[in-house]
């Protein structure tokens, strides 16, 4: 069965809405690591909200900080010592889609970023990158962060308006393959998230 984790450029370039898709297509399991803040209307309860299958499990989250911060400093204020082998990966019989917290250097703690958790897990990665200035920057240096670390990339998504010049940068720089789009919605609900269950899931089972 395949670990997928899915990660982005930064912060809020639309991972949730992807992990939902990825957890959609491919009916999988989802699980996120590490939430920090937001506990109410947490991200695991978002991709619940977003799918329509019945074989998915939503896991419990690894560790759930109170406050919408870095992990390290929101672990800090909770009284809670982060290390990687807190994170014990979901058993399960299905493919699991996990969705990570920011970008991959991202404190845990002292001396843990989230990349170094990814190679922990040893996981093939989805990146997901997002339309604005600098993001060539961001992406390219995302990919060569997960590059530098052996780690097995599948692609990326582009999430959000179209930016010809700059996908065709990334894409042609890194000789990597774009999985597929998700458009600028204003609404995003099930139905939005079941519209693309095909393409996604003929894409990663090619």
């Amino acid at each position: 069965m395949r670990k997928i984790f899915v990660t982005g450029i930064g912060t809020d370039v639309g991972k949730t809405v992807v992990s939902a898709i990825l957890t959609e297509a491919l009916e999988a399991d989802y699980w996120k690591p590490i939430q920090a803040g937001d506990l109410e209307n947490s991200d695991s309860i978002k991709v619940r909200n977003l799918i329509s299958n019945s074989k998915t499990v939503i896991h419990p989250e690894g560790i759930k900080l109170s406050q919408p911060m870095s992990p390290h400093v929101a672990a800090a204020i909770d009284n809670v010592k982060v290390k990687l082998t807190d994170f014990v990966v979901p058993q399960t019989d299905n493919n699991l889609i996990i969705e990570g917290a920011g970008g991959l250097m991202v404190p845990l703690n002292e001396t843990n970023l989230l990349v170094d958790l990814i190679s922990e897990l040893n996981v093939e990665v989805v990146l997901v990158s997002q339309n604005y200035l600098g993001s060539i920057n961001h992406t390219l240096l995302s990919l060569e962060i997960l590059k530098s670390r052996g780690i097995k990339l599948l692609g990326v998504i582009f999430n959000g308006d179209e930016n010809i010049e700059t996908e065709k940068y990334i894409l042609d720089y890194s000789g990597l393959k774009c999985l597929g789009r998700v458009k600028q919605h204003q609404t995003i609900n099930a139905a939005t998230v079941l519209s693309y269950k095909f393409q996604f899931s003929a894409v990663l089972s090619s």
